[in-house]
């Protein structure tokens, strides 16, 4: 089982001419094969010839350039038109003419330059052709010799088709990537915006209310550590997610959880802001997308809370149930755009559509009072 996996993927290691080979040297042996001799091109109707030693060189002619058939289109086509060309004067008629169609194939399909000119001289090379098969005696006639130009210009057709689709497809792989590398853009950058916004919110409102407390150097202290312990958290979050971007970061999850809301609700406290804490339920053993997305909320709400309704009462209420997360965050502060759902604020946006992707609901905007809240619904069995 392994081997037959391996042949495949060492074959495609060989150089295109060495995998296009064995075509060319099938046509050949199928030419000179008894029961094939008969059958052939038969270009021009003339009288045909026995087989002679010359017969062997033109074969080898017309089948052998097949091998450059990709990675030299138009030398390959070129000789098989010429091995073709004295096939026919010679009316030898082989089972190597059919060599002519597949040259021509690959050249409408690999060709990348002189296309036209190739059309052209390949042209006028078959009306001479035509010209002196008719002057040995040939019963073609012009609508004959016409014909067969035709099937020939098929076969080109076909080749141009076939590159037309594998360029359209090209072209289809790299939007598809290029949509990729800016949606993963917008989730790191996502990241990053709930990541440092929180924690240098918090610093800042740490830092301020320091200067408040220079005349009581045991509160200074605890405002100085409660910043420090919030730039190493920081800088704990940002190394995790820095760490995705480098090729060689293990595979184990090192996404931030519900289980670190009470951490996260305690960092705040300490940053000056009340927050009244409940969680009901019991959250799952396996971190997931619903997990990270309700974390994501919390987070962005007590950093808006930090911003705009500091000092503030704010209440956080998690809900683990058998199929969703629902997570609702008030606070009586005076909310502000960034707060509401048509306000300019990047982290509460970047949550709904997070939040939606993930087949829930969100919605954030100002309470009855002067206040505001976020509310989302998250389902945990899209996240599994």
């Amino acid at each position: 089982m392994i081997i037959r996996r391996m042949l495949p993927d060492s074959w495609r290691h060989w150089p295109v001419t060495v995998r296009d080979l064995p075509l060319a040297l099938v046509i050949a042996l199928a030419a000179v094969t008894p029961p094939l001799r008969g059958i052939g091109t038969q270009l021009g109707d003339l009288p045909a010839r026995p087989f002679d030693a010359l017969t062997v060189v033109v074969i080898a002619l017309e089948c052998l350039p097949l091998a450059l058939r990709r990675s030299r289109p138009a030398l390959s086509l070129a000789l098989v038109s010429l091995g073709f060309a004295i096939d026919q004067m010679r009316a030898y008629h082989t089972f190597a003419g059919a060599a002519l169609a597949v040259a021509l194939v690959s050249a409408g399909a690999h060709l990348d330059r002189g296309r036209r000119t190739t059309v052209l001289a390949g042209s006028l090379a078959y009306v001479g052709l035509a010209v002196a098969l008719d002057r040995q005696g040939s019963t073609e006639g012009v609508v004959g010799f016409t014909t067969f130009y035709l099937l020939l210009a098929l076969a080109w057709g076909t080749g141009s088709w076939l590159r037309q689709n594998r360029a359209a497809e090209a072209e289809r792989r790299r939007h598809v990537a290029e949509t990729a590398r800016a949606a993963e853009r917008a989730r790191i950058a996502g990241e990053l915006h709930d990541v440092v916004t929180h924690h240098v919110t918090a610093m800042v409102v740490q830092a301020e209310a320091a200067r408040y407390l220079t005349a009581a150097p045991d509160r200074l202290d605890a405002a100085l550590t409660a910043v420090t312990d919030t730039g190493r958290r920081a800088i704990g979050d940002l190394r995790v997610l820095l760490d995705v971007l480098n090729p060689d970061h293990g595979t184990e999850a090192r996404t931030p959880s519900v289980g670190d809301l009470h951490a996260l609700v305690e960092q705040t406290r300490r940053a000056g802001q009340p927050v009244e804490f409940t969680q009901q339920g019991t959250p799952a053993e396996v971190t997931g997308g619903a997990e990270v997305a309700a974390y994501r909320v919390v987070q962005e709400a007590l950093t808006n809370a930090l911003k705009y309704a500091h000092g503030r009462p704010t209440a956080v209420h998690v809900h683990h149930g058998d199929r969703e997360i629902t997570v609702e965050i008030s606070t009586d502060g005076p909310g502000t755009r960034a707060a509401c759902p048509g306000g300019s604020g990047r982290g509460l946006a970047g949550l709904r559509e997070r939040v939606t992707v993930l087949g829930g609901e969100f919605d954030a905007g100002r309470r009855a009072g002067d206040g505001f809240v976020v509310r989302a619904r998250i389902p945990t069995g899209s996240a599994s």
